[in-house]
């Protein structure tokens, strides 16, 4: 009896120490276009609800100093996926489009390789935009509508060629064509049309559309719920066919980008604007998405992050919401496309209950390159030197150890132009900050200069210029910048090669003040 009592008892053990052993899943959902001020446990003024949101905030790690290394779509998540600054690609400003061949190299590693590599089941499901290759009949001229676009070729060096076992989504924004599904190498739709105006696609779709390929059937305000809806089936399909092995859910939402197209259960519930409409709605996903993970048992050794590409969109109309007292930037000055806070400041979240204490605030800054070199800490690994060149993990910060200073964090705009954040230093490269987009309640910056340092420890939304007042610092700031230009890299290591700018965008871009 004692010896049957003992074999039980070691079964029971083995199993409890098997599931400590079990790495941890991983979904990473990230909104695309929403402010800091977008969310209420960042702005007790929110003048919409985002409960689920908040609960995360509740239950697990808000980080209070977060941010994109760009202020628009693709760069920054270049640089989720590889933990490397997009601008050491070919992509120097701006963003890729829905027929844009790929931009990340297929020999890099990426989050998704180096977990499939460590037993993950891995998927998207979202907005990809980061460029695969179409196939294009031989006769006619290739153009960005996609003319004499093969739709029914098999695409290639999209997500499954970089990690992903599962790709479902949109190949860039709402806006850009193709406008319908893809399911790994596939786009979907019975009813696909070539449509040569903007001003057709429009009637079918509404507005916000690009001439380009057309599912009929395509409906953009049931865009997200569908990715939902896939992202949930996807998660339980994985318990149920290995209840042992590890997910990684890369989960980028095409809200509240525009074309702002709230689902019809959300339209008008916020009684702000359209845009509040649809933060509810991302907010009400990521509801949806922590209660499946609750039904599959899953929550304990779930790791949930949430944040967002960049800040908000000026396409968001902020004016009528900011007479109304709601700012999509918060306290920041900026928007989407600058330099200034409000253009790459995110929310930054981390749910994770076996680990991280509730309501936990931390002013730890990190950035989302961090990603790639965070779970790999979680395995215990240490990057190579040609992986994550910048990226650096956040989980003794999440473990609540001490954590020393991250080190410098590059911010890009969309027209290309660079800040470097160190410490309590700021330095823009720019006297507009990178871009031509304003927010409407940002007043002047005092001190104006082509150059701008700010002290973000007493000036967070970066009103007095300090340039001239700390030559030494400008003069430190700009070498660092220069040597993690130069060096292919922000962290220890050695120096990596990648595509530089030519003469010509060189002095167009004007890097930096001589």
């Amino acid at each position: 009896m004692n010896k049957i009592l003992s074999i039980v008892l070691l079964f029971f053990v083995s199993i409890g120490f098997s599931q400590l052993k079990k790495s941890p899943n991983i979904i990473y959902i990230l909104a695309d276009d929403m402010g800091t001020g977008d969310v209420k446990a960042y702005n007790e003024n929110c003048k919409f609800p985002t409960p689920y949101i908040d609960e995360m905030a509740n239950k697990g790690m808000k980080f209070t100093d977060a941010h994109t290394s760009s202020s628009v779509c693709t760069p920054t998540r270049y640089g989720i996926i590889t933990g490397r600054y997009s601008w050491r690609t070919e992509l120097k400003n701006g963003v890729t489009h829905g027929l844009t061949p790929h931009l990340i190299n297929t020999k890099r590693t990426t989050v998704a390789s180096y977990l499939k590599s460590k037993g993950y089941a891995t998927a998207i499901i979202g907005k990809w935009h980061l460029g695969m290759d179409w196939t294009y009949n031989k006769k006619g001229k290739v153009d960005k509508i996609g003319t004499n676009l093969d739709i029914t070729a098999p695409i290639k060096n999209g997500p499954n060629t970089l990690g992903f076992d599962y790709y479902y989504g949109i190949s860039a924004s709402l806006n850009m064509d193709p406008h319908a599904y893809i399911e790994n190498t596939k786009i979907l739709g019975n009813n696909l049309k070539l449509i040569k105006t903007t001003k057709a696609v429009k009637n079918i779709l509404g507005s916000g559309g690009k001439a380009g390929w057309v599912d009929m059937n395509f409906r953009r305000n049931e865009v997200m719920q569908t990715f939902t809806n896939k992202a949930i089936d996807w998660m339980k399909i994985q318990k149920n066919k290995n209840p042992n092995k590890p997910f990684f859910v890369y989960f980028p939402l095409n809200a509240p980008h525009s074309p702002i197209v709230p689902s019809n259960q959300f339209k008008g519930k916020s009684n702000l604007s359209p845009h509040g409409d649809f933060c509810m709605d991302v907010d009400d996903t990521v509801g949806q998405i922590i209660a499946a993970v609750e039904e599959i048992g899953e929550t304990e050794n779930t790791i949930i992050i949430f944040t967002a590409d960049n800040g908000v969109s000026p396409q968001a109309k902020l004016e009528p919401m900011e007479k109304q007292g709601h700012f999509s930037s918060y306290i920041y000055r900026g928007l989407k496309g600058t330099l200034y806070e409000g253009g790459h400041r995110v929310p930054f979240i981390v749910k994770w209950p076996n680990k991280i204490k509730k309501s936990t605030e931390t002013n730890y800054l990190t950035c989302t390159t961090d990603l790639l070199a965070t779970v790999a800490d979680i395995q215990g690994d240490t990057l190579k030197n040609n992986e994550g060149e910048d990226s650096v993990s956040f989980l003794p910060t999440l473990l609540s150890k001490e954590t020393p200073d991250r080190g410098a964090i590059v911010h890009h705009s969309d027209s290309g132009y660079f800040s470097l954040r160190e410490g309590k230093w700021k330095i823009i490269f720019h006297e507009g900050a990178g871009s031509r987009r304003k927010d409407p309640k940002d007043k002047p910056v005092i001190n104006p200069g082509k150059l701008q340092l700010f002290d973000m420890s007493k000036d967070q939304t970066e009103f007095v210029n300090v340039a001239k007042d700390h030559p030494k610092v400008v003069k430190e700031l700009t070498s660092k910048m220069k040597e993690i230009l130069l060096t292919g890299r922000s962290t220890k290591g050695t120096s990596q090669e990648y595509v530089k700018y030519d003469k010509k965008k060189e002095e167009k871009i004007k890097l930096f003040i001589n």
